[in-house]
């Protein structure tokens, strides 16, 4: 159809339209429509909320109990196994603190690459010692594990020693170079 005959037929119908008037009381009852129309969209809209709040509080609760339960006391060193284990871990402890404090203390540049690849064989051997640690939580009275866990004490103060060694040597190295 073309706008133009739409438009005949509305000219034409013009007076048939709005001959009655509504009942009493349309308007209210249209309105009151409406305002419960209003509500069942916010019911909808309140309802698409309500799944997402309560995984997120899940969410929240969960993470909650994860970062605030206490924690359990699991760790099983040396000194745990028996009082002398604990003297030679002590002992151990002293002597590599004190090892790497004079080999910190070698300040010269050449040195520099001998101490760093010290300091980085020791960090290997400290991550070992952590497994050991670690399986001798499962295992508590393996000897094996604390033979091991003393060895590993050894061999970070060997390569303290061995690098201290290397140092003297270069410097003595370096004064018979320049007395000649």
């Amino acid at each position: 159809m073309s706008k133009n005959k739409i438009e005949d037929i509305f000219r034409n119908l013009e007076n048939d339209f709005d001959i009655e008037n509504p009942d009493s009381g349309h308007e209210t009852r249209f309105l009151q429509k409406l305002d419960s129309r209003k509500s069942i969209t916010k019911n909808r809209n309140n309802n698409l909320w309500k799944p997402f709040l309560g995984i997120a509080a899940s969410i929240a609760l969960l993470v909650s109990l994860f970062v605030f339960s206490p924690k359990e006391s699991t760790s099983i060193d040396l000194a745990d196994i028996s009082p002398e284990m604990a003297k030679t871990e002590t002992l151990f402890m002293a002597s590599l603190k004190q090892e790497l404090k004079n080999l910190n203390s070698e300040d010269m540049p050449e040195y520099q690459e001998l101490i760093v690849d010290a300091l980085f064989q020791i960090k290997i051997l400290e991550e070992d010692y952590k497994q050991l640690v670690l399986g001798l939580k499962e295992q508590p009275s393996e000897n094996l594990i604390l033979d091991a866990m003393i060895l590993n004490f050894q061999s970070r103060i060997n390569v303290i020693q061995d690098t201290k060694d290397k140092i003297k040597e270069l410097k003595n190295t370096n004064k018979q170079i320049s007395i000649i």
